[in-house]
C-alpha cells in the first residue's frame, strides 16, 4: 500500500520571519494553496495579494515563481511576494517582504502622469459631445449655463482631490489642459493658451471643495482651519505654514478608522508598548496594531510638537527596519526597498560613468571625485555593494553638495557624538568602502544601529524622514531630492532643479 504522499514546506512571509506549513496532499491548484496559506497565517496574508516561489531544482535551486501546482516540492522553501512588488522582485538586491495594504478609506494613488478627465453628468455628457460636434464642423465654442459649469468643476474638483488635496500650479494645468483636450468646444476665447481660464477656475474650486471636505471632518484639510480672518485676528497667517503634503505623501493625515477613536486607538499603543518589551514579540500582533494606529501616529507627527526621543518612547516599533518600511508604504503607498534598489542597480553603471567623466576634467569637484574613485579603484571586490556605496557617497559631490554632516565616524575613543546631528549615519571607521556597522541618527539620537549594509542604513533614514515629517537636510537638498522623485519614482521627475534635471537627462539617454 502507497504512503499518502505528504508536504512539508518552509514559508518566508516577510524576511526576518518563516512558518512551517505542512500538507498531507497536493492542493488542487495555486489558488487553493494560497487560501490555505491565508487561513493558516492570519493575519499576516488575510485579504493580500500574492504570489508564490520555490526553490527551483532545475536552476541550482534558485527561486522561481510558482505558476504549476505539479512543480510544488514535497519538501522546500516558499516565498510569498506582494502582487504589487512582482515587477520590481526581480531588480531588486534585497529581499521582498510583505507590507501592509494602504487601508481601503486612505488614498490609493498618486498624481497620475496623464490626467484622466471624469466622466460627467449625463446632461452635461451629452451637451459636451454636441458641442464636440459643432466645434470641429464649424470652429464654435460652447458656453455652458451655470448649472453645467459647476457641474464641470465640482466632479473635476472631486477627481483632483482623490489624488491630492493641495494639488500645485503645474498639476492644475495639467488637469485644465486634459479637460481641454477631451473637450475642444472648452476652449478659452480671447487667450493664447486655451485652458488657462479653467485652471484659474480650478483653482478657486478646489479652495471651496477643501472648505465643503473641511467641515465634513476630513482631517487632512480641516487641520488648516481656524487661521486669521475678520472673527479670528489673532489667530495664525491664513497662508503661512500651512500642514500639507510635500514630497508626494500620498496619505500625510488620514481619518481615524471606522468605528475606532482617539480611546480606543490610545488603548491599542499601550498594547503594542507592552508588546514590545516582551523577549518574544508577536509581529504580527504589533504589524496589525501599528496599522490601525496610523492615523493616530500621524496627528501626533503632523499636529503635535514632540520631539523624536518622545515619539519613539511612544512608538517603540519604528525602531525596527520592517516597521520603519511597512510605515514608509503606509505613507506613500511604495515599496522603499524595492523601488530604490531596483532603479539605483539601473542607474549605478550610468552614474560611475559620469563621475569618471567629471573626475577628467579640473576644479575642486574633479578632485573630490578623483579621491573617491582612487579608493573604489583599490578595492579588492569591486561587487554590487561597493559600487553602490560609490554611487552614493559621490552622488552629493557631483551634485556641489556637501555630505560631512550626513556621513560621520566615531571618534578616537570609539565614543559617537551625535548630540548636535539632526540627520547622520554613523560608522564605525572612516573608510568609505568598509564603514563596519551603521547607525541611524535622528535629531541626535541613535534611532537604530548595528546595519551591516550602509545603503540599507541609508534607506532607513530616508525612511523615518517621511515617518517623523522631517525636511531634507538643507546641504544636500539636491540629493535628497534626487532620491525622492528618480530613484524612489515619487513625484513629477519634471519638476526639477536644473542641475537635477540634466543629471536626469543623462541617466534616461538612450
Amino acid at each position: 500500500m502507497t504512503a499518502p504522499q505528504k508536504f512539508l514546506l518552509r514559508v518566508n512571509v516577510t524576511t526576518d520571519s518563516a512558518w512551517k506549513l505542512t500538507l498531507t496532499q497536493r492542493p488542487a491548484s495555486i489558488d487553493e494553496l494560497k487560501r490555505i496559506m491565508q487561513e493558516k497565517f492570519k493575519p499576516r496574508l488575510d485579504g493580500v495579494d500574492f504570489s508564490l516561489q520555490y526553490e527551483d531544482p532545475d536552476f541550482d535551486g534558485m527561486l522561481t515563481v510558482l505558476t504549476n501546482i505539479e512543480e510544488l516540492p514535497e519538501k522546500g522553501m516558499l516565498k510569498v511576494v506582494r502582487s504589487e512588488s512582482d515587477d520590481n522582485s526581480s531588480l531588486a538586491s534585497s529581499d521582498t517582504e510583505i507590507l501592509p495594504h494602504v487601508p481601503l478609506n486612505d488614498r490609493q494613488k498618486h498624481w497620475p502622469n496623464t490626467f484622466v478627465v471624469p466622466a460627467f453628468s449625463f446632461e452635461v455628457e451629452h451637451v459636451l459631445e454636441e458641442g464636440n460636434q459643432v466645434y470641429r464642423e464649424y470652429g464654435k465654442r460652447l458656453k455652458l449655463t451655470r448649472s453645467q459649469t459647476h457641474c464641470v468643476l465640482d466632479k473635476m474638483a472631486e477627481t483632483i482631490y482623490s489624488y491630492k488635496p493641495y494639488p500645485n500650479e503645474s498639476q492644475l494645468a495639467k488637469a485644465a489642459e486634459a479637460l481641454v483636450n477631451a473637450h475642444p468646444c472648452l476652449t478659452e476665447h480671447g487667450s493664447h493658451i486655451p485652458w488657462y481660464g479653467w485652471k484659474v477656475r480650478l483653482t478657486h474650486k478646489m479652495g471651496n471643495y477643501r472648505t465643503i471636505m473641511a467641515k465634513s471632518g476630513c482631517a487632512e484639510v480641516a487641520v488648516n482651519t481656524g487661521r486669521r480672518s475678520k472673527n479670528n485676528p489673532d489667530s495664525a497667517h491664513p497662508h503661512s505654514n500651512i500642514k500639507k503634503a510635500r514630497r508626494s505623501e500620498i496619505n500625510f493625515l488620514p481619518n481615524f478608522p471606522k468605528g475606532e477613536n482617539q480611546t480606543s486607538l490610545e488603548q491599542m499603543r499601550l498594547q503594542v508598548m507592552e508588546e514590545s518589551e516582551k523577549m518574544e514579540i508577536n509581529q504580527m500582533f504589533i504589524e496589525k496594531c501599528m496599522q490601525t494606529t496610523f492615523a493616530l501616529r500621524r496627528q501626533e507627527i503632523v499636529k503635535g510638537d514632540l520631539l523624536v526621543k518622545d515619539l519613539l518612547i511612544r512608538w517603540p516599533a519604528l525602531q525596527t527596519e520592517s516597521q520603519v518600511f511597512a510605515e514608509f508604504h503606509r505613507i506613500t503607498n511604495v515599496n522603499l526597498r524595492n523601488t530604490f534598489y531596483a532603479e539605483f542597480d539601473r542607474h549605478t553603471p550610468t552614474l560611475i560613468g559620469l563621475y569618471r567623466q567629471k573626475a577628467s576634467r579640473t576644479g575642486k569637484i574633479a578632485e573630490s571625485l578623483q579621491k573617491i574613485l582612487r579608493a573604489y579603484d583599490i578595492q579588492e571586490e569591486q561587487d554590487i555593494h561597493v559600487r553602490r556605496i560609490l554611487s552614493l557617497r559621490a552622488l552629493s559631490i557631483y551634485l556641489r553638495e556637501d555630505d560631512s554632516d550626513l556621513f560621520k565616524s566615531c571618534n578616537q575613543d570609539g565614543e559617537p557624538d551625535v548630540s548636535e546631528c539632526p540627520l547622520a549615519l554613523l560608522t564605525a571607521s572612516e573608510d568609505i568602502f568598509t564603514p563596519g556597522d551603521v547607525s541611524v541618527v535622528v535629531e541626535g539620537n541613535i534611532v537604530m544601529s548595528e546595519i551591516p549594509k550602509m545603503l540599507d542604513a541609508f534607506l532607513l533614514l530616508f525612511g523615518l524622514i517621511y515617518v517623523f515629517n522631517i525636511e531634507y537636510p538643507k546641504k544636500l537638498e539636491n540629493t535628497f531630492t534626487f532620491i525622492q522623485k528618480i530613484m524612489v519614482c515619487l513625484d513629477d521627475q519634471t519638476a526639477l532643479k536644473p542641475c537635477l534635471l540634466t543629471l536626469k537627462n543623462e541617466l534616461f539617454k538612450e
